[in-house]
C-alpha cells in the first residue's frame, strides 16, 4: 500500500525539480526569448502591415517584469503612428504557458497615437480590418464564440494596476487637429481616477474619468464628467461632419460578461445627462434630451445578434422595451420591436427632447396609451416584409395645442409656402379670397383624378398607409437612401400649413406625430381637409389653389374643367413649376405627357371612377390663360403663313 505512494511522492519530486529547472532557465534565457518574441513582431509588422516597428531596448527586471524603451511604429511613407518613450509592465507567465497574454501591471510615460490622413493617404490603413481568405469566407463565423474571445483578449490586456503620465491621442484630418492629453491615469486597487485636456480648434476643456473596474471579474461602473463649468464637448465630430454635441455626464457600467454553451452575453446599463445635439438633418436647432437610460442584455448566439427583449430604454419618462435582432440561421433576417407599455398622454408629451418637436411645446393632454411595433425584414424575400404599428387610447383627448393649432384648419388663416426657405406671398384660405373654391364646386372629376394620383384611399384611411409604408421602406432599403416617401394628402396637408420644407428628421417625426393627432382626434372633416388641399397646393409658379390655376391655365371656373384639363392638372401637381416642359415647341402637350394622362385616365377606368361617355368629344388640352407665354412656341414661318393664305383663298374661290 505504500509503495505506490513512494512512488506519487517520487513524481511529484521530479515534476518539482523541472519545473524549478525550467524557471531557472527561463530567468537566465528571458532577455534572448523577450528578444526573439520582438524580432517576431518586427518582422509581423513589416510583412503584413508594411510599417516599421523598433525598440530601443527590452530587458526583463525580475522573473516577469518587463522595461521598454523607445517604441516606434511608423507605417511606410506615412506619419508615425504611435511612439512612447517608457513602457514597464508584468505578464502572467502561467497565462503566458498556456497561450494568453495577460498584463498584471502597465505604466506608461510620455508617448501618443496619432492618426493623420493627409488627402486620401491615412497612416492606419494597414491596420484595419482586412478581406478574409476564401477558406475563412466559406466558414460560417459563431458570433457569440467570436464576440467572447476578443472581449476575453482585450480584458486580459487591461492590467489590473496601470499608470499612465504624459500620454496623449491626436487627431490630424487633413487639418481638422483634436488632441486628448491623458495627463494621468491611474487604475488602483479597482478604482479608476483620470485627468485629461481636451483641445480642439473651438475650445479647450479638462475631463475627468473616475470609478470601479476590475478587468478580471468583467465588471465596471466608470462616470465621465468635466472638471471645468459647462457640459462636456464632444471634439472632432463639429470639424469634420457638423455635427454639435455635449453632454453633462455619461455613466457606463458593465455587470455581467459570460458564456453559455453558445450564447454569450453582456448585462449592464448606460446613461447620459442633458444631451445636445446640433446637425442641420436633426432638426434647426439645438436638440436637447435631458435624461436617458438604457438597461442593455446583448445576446449574441452561432448565428444571431441580439438586444433582448429584457433590455428597457427610459428617456425622460418615457420607457419602452426594445428588440433588436440580426439573424443568419436560414435567411437574412433583420428584426426590431418597440413596446411602449401604458403611460400618461401627458407625460409622453413633456418627454419629447427639446429641439425636436417644437410644436408640441405647450400642448396638453389627458388620457393613456399603449404602443406596440413589429418589423421585420428578410433580404431574401423581401416581400414578406412585416410592418405592424399599433397604438392603444384610453380616453386620450388633447385639450391644449402646442405651437401646431390643428382648429385652425376649420377656419379662415392666411397660408403661406415656403420653398427654398423664401417665404411666399400670403394666400388667405376663406370666402374673403375671390379665387377660393369651395369643394362642391369643383368639378368631380378633378376631385376625383387628384385623389387618384396623390391619395386613393383618402376617405378610408387615418392619415397613414400601411402598404404605401412597407413599400417606401423596401425602395429605401433596395436604393440605400431615403428615396420614397409615403405621403397621404393628410401628411402633405400638415406639412404645407403647420411645418416648413426642411428635410430634417425633426420635421418628419413631427409631421407624422400632428397627422396622427390630426386623423384620430376627429379635429377637422375630411372634406373640409381636401377643401384646403385644393385651395393651397402649388399649381404653378406663384399659382396657389385651384381658383388660381384654372383661370391660369384654361381662363375658366373650377367648376367648369373638363376630363382632360382635369388629367392635365392632375400630372403636374408633382412639379408644378416645370409644367412648360410638357408642351412643344407648336405649345402641343409631348408625347410622354399624352402617355401620362392616358396611363391615368385608364386606371380610373378600371376601378370606375370614369366611364367611357365621361371622354366624348373631348379635345387636346389647349392652353389659353396667362400660363400659355411661359411655353416657349416656335414663330411660324412668313413665307409657309403667306402660302397657307394663297392656297386657303384658291379653294374658297372654286
Amino acid at each position: 500500500m505504500n509503495f505506490p505512494k513512494q512512488k506519487i511522492f517520487k513524481a511529484l519530486k521530479i515534476l518539482a525539480v523541472i519545473v524549478v529547472l525550467l524557471c531557472i532557465g527561463l530567468y537566465f534565457f528571458r532577455n534572448s526569448l523577450l528578444k526573439q518574441a520582438i524580432a517576431k513582431v518586427t518582422h509581423k509588422m513589416a510583412v503584413d502591415y508594411n510599417s516599421d516597428f523598433s525598440i530601443k531596448d527590452a530587458s526583463f527586471n525580475g522573473l516577469s517584469s518587463i522595461k521598454l524603451t523607445d517604441v516606434v511604429l511608423v507605417p511606410k511613407n506615412a506619419d508615425t503612428l504611435l511612439k512612447i518613450k517608457n513602457i514597464e509592465t508584468s505578464v502572467s507567465l502561467s497565462n503566458l504557458l498556456i497561450g494568453d497574454v495577460q498584463l498584471g501591471t502597465l505604466k506608461v510615460d510620455n508617448g501618443y497615437i496619432q492618426l493623420v490622413k493627409k488627402g486620401k493617404i491615412r497612416n492606419f490603413d494597414a491596420f484595419l480590418k482586412r478581406d478574409r481568405d476564401d477558406s475563412e469566407k466559406s466558414e460560417k463565423r459563431k458570433y457569440g464564440a467570436f464576440a467572447y474571445r476578443i472581449i476575453s483578449k482585450l480584458l486580459n490586456l487591461v492590467p489590473t494596476d496601470m499608470n499612465l503620465d504624459n500620454f496623449q491621442f491626436k487627431i490630424d484630418d487633413n487639418g481638422k487637429k483634436t488632441a486628448v492629453a491623458i495627463n494621468k491615469l491611474v487604475l488602483n486597487n479597482k478604482q479608476l481616477e483620470t485627468s485629461i485636456h481636451v483641445q480642439s480648434k473651438d475650445f479647450d476643456q479638462r475631463w475627468n474619468l473616475k470609478g470601479f473596474a476590475d478587468p478580471r471579474n468583467q465588471k465596471a461602473d466608470i462616470r465621465f464628467f468635466n472638471l471645468d463649468t459647462g457640459a462636456i464637448r464632444v471634439p472632432y465630430l463639429d470639424e469634420r461632419y457638423g455635427l454639435k454635441a455635449s453632454f453633462d455626464s455619461i455613466r457606463l457600467n458593465v455587470e455581467n460578461i459570460d458564456k453559455s454553451g453558445s450564447e454569450f452575453h453582456l448585462d449592464g446599463f448606460t446613461s447620459i445627462v442633458n444631451l445636445k445635439i446640433n446637425h442641420p438633418k436633426i432638426a434647426s436647432k439645438d436638440v436637447v434630451i435631458k435624461n436617458a437610460r438604457f438597461d442593455y442584455r446583448f445576446l449574441l448566439g452561432d448565428d444571431f445578434i441580439s438586444i433582448d427583449s429584457t433590455s428597457s430604454m427610459t428617456l425622460n419618462k418615457i420607457k419602452l422595451r426594445p428588440y433588436v435582432s440580426y439573424d443568419t440561421e436560414k435567411d437574412t433576417v433583420y428584426t426590431l420591436k418597440v413596446d411602449i407599455p401604458k403611460m400618461k398622454a401627458q407625460d409622453f408629451i413633456v418627454s419629447l427632447p427639446d429641439g425636436l418637436f417644437t410644436h408640441f411645446q405647450g400642448m396638453q393632454a389627458t388620457g393613456n396609451f399603449d404602443y406596440k411595433l413589429d418589423f421585420k425584414f428578410n433580404k431574401n424575400k423581401p416581400n414578406t416584409l412585416v410592418f405592424d404599428s399599433k397604438l392603444n387610447k384610453e380616453d386620450l383627448r388633447i385639450t391644449k395645442y402646442g405651437e401646431a393649432d390643428l382648429n385652425k384648419l376649420n377656419g379662415e388663416f392666411v397660408y403661406r409656402a415656403i420653398i427654398q426657405n423664401v417665404l411666399q406671398r400670403p394666400v388667405l384660405v376663406g370666402n374673403a379670397n375671390p379665387n377660393y373654391t369651395p369643394l362642391d364646386q369643383i368639378s368631380p372629376y378633378l376631385r376625383k383624378c387628384v385623389l387618384t394620383t396623390e391619395d386613393p384611399s383618402f376617405f378610408s384611411h387615418r392619415g397613414f398607409i400601411n402598404e404605401a409604408f412597407k413599400q417606401s421602406i423596401l425602395k429605401n432599403i433596395r436604393t440605400k437612401k431615403f428615396s420614397r416617401g409615403a405621403s397621404t394628402i393628410s401628411m402633405q396637408l400638415i406639412k404645407n400649413v403647420f411645418l416648413t420644407r426642411e428635410k430634417t428628421l425633426s420635421r418628419k417625426l413631427e409631421e407624422i406625430l400632428l397627422v396622427y393627432i390630426l386623423e384620430n382626434n376627429r379635429i377637422v372633416s375630411k372634406e373640409r381637409m381636401l377643401e384646403v388641399y385644393f385651395n393651397i397646393i402649388e399649381w404653378g409658379p406663384n399659382v396657389y389653389g385651384i381658383g388660381e390655376a384654372s383661370h391660369f391655365y384654361f381662363q375658366k371656373s373650377p367648376s367648369a374643367l373638363n376630363v382632360d384639363e382635369c388629367l392635365y392638372l392632375a400630372t403636374i401637381i408633382p412639379k408644378p413649376r416645370k409644367f412648360m416642359y410638357q408642351f412643344n415647341d407648336e405649345g402641343n402637350l409631348k408625347d410622354y405627357a399624352l402617355k401620362n394622362q392616358k396611363f391615368l385616365k385608364n386606371l380610373m377606368f378600371r376601378r370606375g371612377l370614369l366611364v367611357p361617355e365621361d371622354t366624348i368629344g373631348q379635345l387636346p388640352v389647349y392652353i389659353s390663360g396667362n400660363a400659355r407665354s411661359l411655353i416657349k412656341i416656335k414663330a411660324p414661318d412668313s413665307t409657309a403663313v403667306k402660302n397657307d393664305s394663297l392656297s386657303t383663298d384658291e379653294e374658297f374661290d372654286l
